[in-house]
């Protein structure tokens, strides 16, 4: 591993631009099929998007009204694999689906629809099972009672998003032929007649800068990349991206008597999710276009307003305010373009695979549990042009190392594992060990 951006090489067969979950994945699968690559990201690794998600891997039921079937079925069955490999970032969890008199989904429609979802999981899923009134608010006795029908209940995974991205990172830079860099931007590139790019690196931390050329370079870089091509006069890029608005606020799990997550279906149209974990509650999300600066975003007020009004509404006796918000945070999903709806919340989550040029690949969409087969995409491309077999199934392999600390379980890090984080992590400021928690 190296720590700075003098240790780097000159040259790289590969560099991969954004140090998110896709990027991470990318990386991973060159390390493993032994493609000496470098990874950076102008940040700390998943301090954006990978770290801002709803917590949860899960094949997506709402696309289902989509017919998303392929979307759903990849999903699924890489939320089941990331299950057995990594058990300690990321476990089953029961989701409630309550059904009230006036729900837009009748309780016949969501009996089939969890039993396509279990279906398309090669029934992979712990099955779907139907909930009477009574039996739902004995496991969610805040649920509100009036015009309750019962419930539908199925399963998806809770995951640690930041953690999962830091840890196939660690397993890719396992190899000594691959290195990774947080706090590099990346300032300017430029495609060679020998078929080489020049890349001009930046340390953000020590504000040198240095020139390494690559073969390829991987642009992962989430909702930034729209911004990040269109300053390349070489690449003729068109927009692709619809970037989506997504917040959460955590609360205090004493604050509501539920026991499973649960899956709120407002009559806007949207989906809420409200998931305890450990000591608290995620609530989320939101959907709004992205009006600032990408970068470190905060909940707005009106998202505020929205989460907590939708969360009396179901949860009228907790009488939730603002007050009882330890904290919140907001992200950005990078949608693809879709010209046949405007609606952000009906965008399906598929992701493309681009090659404006022979050696720049761009991956934009997808969503956090697919980042594995997205990433082969790429991977196959550029193992190909070494002449060499793609073997995809190389992903499919436990990581490397055993450190196993689980945050849903410990509260800290013991003295050996924080002495692994800080030599194995990439650890470069004290900012970058406390997102390691």
């Amino acid at each position: 591993m190296i720590s700075n951006l003098s240790e780097t090489k000159d040259f790289y067969s590969t560099i991969i631009i954004g140090g998110g979950i896709v990027g991470a994945g990318v990386f991973r699968d060159l390390s493993l099929h032994d493609i000496d690559t470098l990874l950076i990201d102008k940040k700390d690794f998943a301090s954006q998007t990978s770290s801002k998600s709803s917590k949860m891997l899960h094949g997506g039921i709402r696309y289902l009204e989509n017919f998303d079937f392929p979307l759903v079925w990849e999903a699924l069955h890489e939320k089941n694999l990331w299950l057995k490999l990594a058990p300690h970032l990321c476990f089953e969890e029961k989701f409630y689906l309550p059904i009230y008199s006036d729900s837009i989904r009748p309780k016949w429609m969501i009996r089939i629809g969890l039993f396509l979802y279990d279906l398309l999981s090669s029934f992979q899923n712990s099955p779907y099972e139907m909930k009477n009134k009574i039996e739902t608010l004995e496991i969610n006795a805040d649920l509100k009672e009036e015009d309750l029908k019962g419930s539908g209940v199925y399963h998806d995974a809770v995951v640690h998003d930041g953690r999962l991205t830091i840890e196939v990172l660690r397993d890719a830079a396992i190899n000594p032929r691959c290195h990774a860099l947080n706090h590099i931007g990346l300032e300017d590139y430029e495609f060679l007649n020998d078929g080489r790019i020049r890349v001009i690196l930046k340390d953000e931390i020590e504000g040198v800068t240095k020139e390494v050329f690559c073969n390829d370079i991987v642009f992962a870089t989430g909702p930034f990349t729209d911004k990040v091509l269109a300053k390349s006069a070489q690449i003729h890029w068109n927009p692709q991206l619809l970037p989506s608005r997504g917040s959460h606020i955590w609360i205090s799990k004493e604050r509501l008597k539920i026991k499973t997550a649960i899956l709120l279906t407002p009559n806007d149209g949207r989906v809420i999710f409200v998931i305890p974990q450990a000591d608290r509650i995620l609530v989320g999300t939101t959907e709004s276009k992205v009006e600032e600066e990408y970068f470190d975003l905060q909940p707005t007020a009106e998202e505020i307003t929205y989460l907590l009004a939708n969360l009396n509404q179901y949860f009228p006796k907790a009488k939730i305010q603002e007050d009882d918000i330890l904290s919140s945070f907001a992200g950005i999903r990078p949608l693809v373009k879709d010209d046949s709806t405007a609606t952000l919340g009906k965008t399906a989550r598929v992701h493309k695979y681009f090659q404006p040029l022979k050696n720049c690949h761009v991956l934009v969409g997808g969503k956090y549990t697919t980042f594995r087969t997205m990433a082969q995409d790429v991977a196959r491309s550029i193992v190909h042009k070494h002449k060499k077999a793609y073997i995809q199934d190389k992903t499919l392999a436990e990581f490397r190392f055993k450190m196993r600390y689980n945050p849903f379980k410990q509260k800290g890090f013991t003295p050996e594992q924080e002495a692994q984080v800080r030599k194995y992590e990439f650890i470069r400021c004290e900012e970058d060990f406390n997102r390691r928690l």
